[in-house]
């Protein structure tokens, strides 16, 4: 089944490729946002706070929680595109699928 190899590296090789887009986008904002460039955005406020201070604080725990739901959101699509979504799960039981209770 050379096909459905080529199908799950390409599908692992899409889903490696958001992995890395979404950290680096998270890395960019924690370190680059908190930490690189906290004094020159400390020019700015947020919600009463110098906005150097609040992405090293709070913004980017809010963008790491944000990221995760268009992981998944974007996760879902990919799972789709390439037909591994649960949504196509079909169980079939077969004879040759293990049944714990009956090959002991």
């Amino acid at each position: 089944m050379p096909g459905d190899q080529d199908r799950a590296r390409a599908y692992w090789r899409a889903n490696i490729r958001l992995l890395c887009i979404l950290l680096s986008l998270w890395f960019l904002c924690s370190f680059g946002l908190g930490i690189l460039w906290a004094d020159w955005l400390d020019q700015f406020h947020m919600f009463g706070f110098k906005l150097g201070f609040w992405f090293s604080q709070q913004g980017s725990i809010y963008i790491f929680v944000v990221l995760i739901f268009i992981y998944v959101y974007a996760s879902n699509r990919l799972d789709h595109r390439y037909g591994v979504d649960e949504e196509g799960d079909t169980y079939e039981e077969d004879e040759e699928y293990y049944h714990p209770d009956r090959d002991a």
